[in-house]
């Protein structure tokens, strides 16, 4: 392995990435497929939430978060985090949209089970969660989340370019060789740049812990 892909592929996990959309493009929206409907994370299924969000590897670091950002306002969180769940009820991704610092609206741990990826599961959610939305919407990834980047990328979310963003540098330039590595020409080529709003620059530096 070349010095430069282990440079590329550990980008791909630690780089920060963010995302805005200022106007979600109608075309990307789809029902969830068949067997599957959307509801509400209900509070005995807070574990579950979070052991889905921390893949198993995270757990530390979701409770944690949980902890500073969504706690002192849980009532809110279980009025925000849905699931995507099948036939028995059984949750098999999850999304949501947070008042990030009481300003913004940010998308919350959007992830589908891996063995429920490629099914249409987490745009239906997705579509969900976006129906009745104020915008702009926000996101913080990861050059490794290629699947969920080229969903975002499908309802309207431009990279933004800025270097920073609160307190996080933004890892965009860094990540673009690992992003046309990994992802089909066609999407590649549709991924659009654009700047940060100034509400998102002023509200990130609200808290020193990012909210998103």
């Amino acid at each position: 392995m070349t010095d430069t892909l282990q440079e590329m592929i550990a980008g791909a996990n630690s780089n920060n990435l963010f995302m805005q959309c200022d106007e979600p493009n109608p075309e990307a929206f789809r029902p969830l497929p068949d067997g599957f409907t959307s509801r509400l994370c209900k509070r005995e299924e807070l574990i579950i939430w979070m052991t889905m969000w921390a893949q198993g590897k995270y757990m530390d670091f979701v409770s944690y978060y949980f902890d500073q950002v969504y706690k002192p306002q849980q009532d809110e969180f279980f009025l925000r985090c849905y699931f995507a769940i099948d036939e028995n009820d059984r949750p098999v991704a999850t999304s949501g949209i947070w008042r990030s610092y009481r300003k913004i609206n940010t998308v919350m741990g959007f992830l589908v089970l891996p063995e429920y990826e490629g099914r249409g599961i987490g745009r239906g959610l997705f579509s969900e969660v976006l129906k009745n939305v104020g915008f702009p919407v926000y996101v913080h990834t990861h050059p490794i989340a290629s699947r969920a980047i080229k969903l975002y990328s499908d309802f309207g979310f431009k990279f933004i370019v800025d270097p920073v963003v609160g307190y996080r540098e933004n890892n965009y330039y860094e990540s673009v060789a690992y992003l046309k590595e990994v992802l089909p020409e066609k999407d590649f080529e549709g991924l659009r740049v654009t700047k940060a709003n100034r509400e998102l620059l002023e509200a990130a530096l609200l808290n020193e812990l990012a909210e998103f």
